[in-house]
């Protein structure tokens, strides 16, 4: 079975508590419940705020992973995956939502 992840954030979805929902109630396969609530995004933030979001849980991630990344290369690991999440893949660049990180 593929992993499944959330396309705003990145988090695993591997259970039904893991998945955000549709207006309707119903499970979004999509995104996760802590990105996406009733239908919507619960959070109008860029791109690059995400990713300050996310790496906030290194910690956690690095020890869920067997890993040992420092801030620095989670923050560029993300940079060249999140563009590819389907939140972020359909935005255009604008110094607002890009240059963050920069």
């Amino acid at each position: 079975m593929e992993a499944i992840f959330c396309q705003s954030c990145g988090m695993p979805l591997r259970i039904p508590e893991d998945f955000g929902t549709n207006r309707s109630g119903e499970p979004n396969k999509e995104y996760c419940g802590f990105c996406y609530r009733n239908g919507d995004f619960a959070a109008r933030i860029s791109m690059d705020e995400m990713i300050l979001h996310c790496v906030d849980f290194l910690d956690e991630w690095n020890a869920d992973n067997g890993l040992n990344l420092t801030k620095e290369e989670a923050i560029t690991l993300m940079k060249e995956h999140f563009p590819k999440f389907k939140r972020w893949a359909n935005k255009k660049a604008t110094e607002d939502e890009y240059n963050l990180l920069s």
